[in-house]
């Protein structure tokens, strides 16, 4: 047995941001790629470039921008802006983990 939380970040009264979405962007850094990224997902990338645009003009900042050389194979990596949203997620939901972690184990006694 083990803990499962389930956390959104949200902006507005819609828009929400979580664990998939965190792991888009991930991906998007570390492959260099939205296609890259959505195809991992299993995503597609009509979907993906969707909520970018929707998380952006919610969020009021770019998250990716493209990586100059242009045509159909150019990539796309994570703004400056959009790496420090995603660190700051990622140590949130960290601390969430870790803090449910602790009252899971004094609720069962594991």
């Amino acid at each position: 047995m083990k803990p499962k939380l389930r956390v959104w970040v949200t902006f507005g009264e819609d828009l929400k941001f979580g664990d998939g979405r965190a792991r888009l962007l991930a991906l998007i850094d570390e492959r260099g790629s939205l296609k890259k990224a959505s195809q991992e997902l299993e995503m597609s990338y009509r979907n993906a470039w969707g909520y970018l645009r929707d998380l952006e003009e919610a969020a009021g900042f770019k998250f990716v921008e493209r990586v100059p050389g242009g045509g159909p194979e150019s990539g796309m990596r994570l703004t400056k802006a959009g790496k420090r949203f995603l660190e700051r997620y990622q140590k949130f939901r960290s601390g969430l983990d870790e803090a449910a972690r602790k009252q899971f184990d004094r609720a069962f006694g594991a």
